[in-house]
């Protein structure tokens, strides 16, 4: 992905997770979380240690970000790190993934994920240590950016491998660590799974994951049930007669059949959809025609569609190639070609997970732990995370505050929105961040959160 507190993830992970924390309002279920001050003291105590070397791999991986499946040197340091600690590590699995297994007797075996891809952006955040790097994207060299926090979540993944493999004393099992490629064009996930990943490595029985926002730095937040919507992406392609531009009548000119489309499409969500039912729609690309005194011979454009419900899914989907159909059939055009990039569907927390990691750990991190329940809406980004999901590993999926305060408070005083995940702007504070995500993934583990017996 790409919400978190008060309306809980009532904006896309692009749009941040809304800004009004809450001491989880007595949301968080009564339950008997185990005493983990003793182990709690012993995990500062190594984040203390072991922090430092942490931020300045973030700081390394923010210079130099990576596109999906083009991750090589994130996925070497990664897994020089995990082998450093102790794991078993195996490289390249679904290209460019990282999967790291350490065995500690009996016990269940955890999933824990972090995803390692940059974003085709040009950074503008000022930092010292702010990318130049720049890739190959859909065939044009483009700048990148790790503008979605990928870069501290690597770093955690390090953090939760160090003081797993340090404290082995406390917990039994088996820890599966992944080092996701390709989550932001939601890829990456689904190659692991079909490279093998739970055939070739032990299967989890429950996972967790966490992903840093715009939240104010310290918050750490528990959703239960739904946490991020489904996504599909289309291409859809029409195809007319090229020509000179002062003889249309000799040509089938696309774009205005595009042009259509893109209006015409927007009726499936304002009257086909019912309005209490959460749907977008977004036209995230139009290509088409060289120069101003030619028609082209095509015209492509890339459709987005965010929905919560199956049913809504697949209303989505099925207006959208209606619509795209009508507009070439009105265009007296060929059939249009339309063509699945790809998706994810609704990432689900565990909910009995959820409740008990939020009564667990709610005495370490106080007022800054905030629960919100099943009911409460998910946000509109996806994430890939689902897959595994979905594939059988019941999982909580944690969202960690990164944004100053004061930063946060001076921005609202201006009038002006924080910069959200996807933003050139996006600069999250790596500390506490980082330390945030280890302590509540790392705490979790230990304390013997997993999902209810079936």
């Amino acid at each position: 992905m790409a919400a978190r507190l008060g309306l809980w993830m009532a904006a896309s992970m692009a749009a941040a997770w809304p800004l009004a924390v809450q001491a989880a309002d007595g949301a968080i279920p009564a339950a008997a979380a185990p005493d983990l001050s003793v182990v709690s003291q012993r995990l500062d105590a190594l984040l203390d240690r072991d922090y430092p070397a942490l931020e300045a791999l973030y700081k390394d991986l923010h210079a130099h970000p990576e596109l999906g499946m083009q991750e090589a040197r994130t996925a070497g340091i990664l897994a020089t790190r995990l082998r450093e600690a102790g794991f078993t590590v195996t490289e390249k699995v679904g290209g460019t993934g990282v999967v790291g297994v350490l065995r500690n007797g009996a016990g269940p075996t955890i999933l824990v994920r972090a995803d390692m891809d940059a974003l085709p952006l040009e950074e503008k955040t000022g930092l010292p240590w702010a990318s130049k790097a720049r890739a190959t994207y859909e065939g044009k060299d483009v700048p990148v950016m790790h503008a979605c926090g990928h870069d501290t979540h690597v770093a955690y993944l390090v953090g939760v491998a160090q003081a797993l493999a340090t404290m082995r004393d406390s917990w039994s099992g088996t820890v599966v660590l992944i080092g996701q490629p390709a989550e932001e064009p939601l890829q990456g996930a689904r190659a692991m799974l079909d490279d093998g990943l739970f055939k070739r490595f032990p299967k989890p029985d429950f996972g967790f994951a966490a992903h840093v926002s715009n939240l104010p730095s310290g918050v750490v937040a528990i959703k239960a049930g739904p946490s991020s919507s489904a996504s599909d992406s289309y291409s859809v392609v029409f195809h007319g007669r090229g020509g000179h531009g002062s003889m249309p009548a000799a040509t089938i000119d696309p774009i205005p059949i595009a042009a259509r489309f893109v209006t015409d499409v927007q009726t499936v969500i304002s009257r086909e959809k019912d309005p209490a039912a959460f749907g977008v729609l977004t036209i995230g690309a139009i290509q088409a025609g060289s120069a101003p005194n030619i028609i082209p011979d095509s015209a492509e454009v890339k459709v987005n569609l965010r929905s919560q419900a199956p049913d809504v899914r697949e209303l989505l989907r099925s207006g959208t190639a209606r619509a795209a159909k009508a507009a070439a059939q009105m265009g007296n055009a060929p059939a249009p070609t339309i063509s699945y990039l790809g998706g994810t569907g609704v990432l689900m927390n565990d909910e009995g997970m959820a409740a008990a990691a939020a009564a667990m750990l709610k005495p370490v991190f106080g007022d800054r732990l905030a629960f919100a329940p099943a009911s409460a809406p998910p946000m509109s980004g996806s994430e890939d995370f689902s897959e595994f999901v979905d594939a059988g590993v019941p999982s909580i999926f944690f969202a960690i505050g990164g944004y100053d305060p004061a930063v946060l408070a001076a921005l609202k005083a201006k009038g002006e929105p924080a910069p959200t995940n996807h933003s050139p702007f996006f600069a999250p504070q790596a500390e506490p961040a980082i330390r945030n995500a280890v302590t509540a993934i790392v705490l979790s583990i230990v304390g013997g959160v997993r999902p209810a017996e079936r």
